[in-house]
């Protein structure tokens, strides 16, 4: 586990030097905002959440005015986006209940936030590492990958490998590490042919050159 730490700790020195300005990637005003463009990325681009939230927000500013909302309204201003009536559903259904239960607020602890409609754990991390500057490390696709392939887990469930990273780092460094993994995937350690010759890591990466 020691060696492990030491590893991470390097790991995270050079992705902070390769990526000084990792951040999310979503675009949001508010907790609120960040909630909703989160489950409406899960399995699409954040681009293409980008694209479509402006003019949801626009109609739709807070959880009081989403949970109003009439659910077709609401699908016609996100068809862009994947899966857009199951998201749709589940952002006036979680506006509902954050009105309902929570004051119209987002609450700020994960067993809160996983209650509400399409939200999971790494939804949850993402929006209280970004939205309120908590501990939490979001669990992707990119994490999974890179941090696999970066020797840091073997598992490949999202929950385990979260523990992990978690055990590995200090609770300030989670939300940035989660960071720096995605830039990292998005940018260079790609699902397929990564860029192993640019790779700022290669010389710490046991799957340098190997992929």
């Amino acid at each position: 586990m020691a060696n492990l730490r030491r590893r991470a700790s390097a790991l995270t020195k050079r992705l902070r030097k390769a990526y000084p300005d990792a951040h999310c990637e979503l675009d949001f005003s508010s907790p609120f905002q960040l909630l909703i463009a989160t489950i409406l990325s899960a399995q699409c681009t954040d681009k293409s959440v980008n694209a479509a939230t402006p003019a949801l927000f626009k109609a739709y500013p807070d959880a009081r005015s989403l949970a109003q909302a009439l659910l077709p309204e609401v699908e016609a201003r996100i068809k862009s986006i994947g899966l857009f009536r199951g998201k749709a559903r589940n952002i006036v259904n979680t506006a509902r209940i954050l009105v309902s239960e929570h004051g119209g607020r987002v609450p700020k602890n994960m067993d809160a936030l996983v209650a509400l409609p399409g939200v999971g754990r790494k939804t949850a991390n993402v929006v209280l590492f970004n939205g309120f500057g908590m501990p939490g490390l979001a669990v992707d696709t990119h994490v999974l990958r890179v941090g696999k392939r970066l020797g840091l887990f073997s598992s490949q469930e999202p929950v385990e490998v979260e523990k992990a990273l978690n055990a590995l780092l200090k609770p300030e460094d989670w939300g940035l590490f989660s960071h720096l993994l995605i830039w990292h995937g998005r940018r260079i350690c790609a699902a397929r042919s990564p860029s192993c010759g640019a790779c700022a890591l290669n010389d710490l990466c046991p799957s340098a050159f190997k992929v």
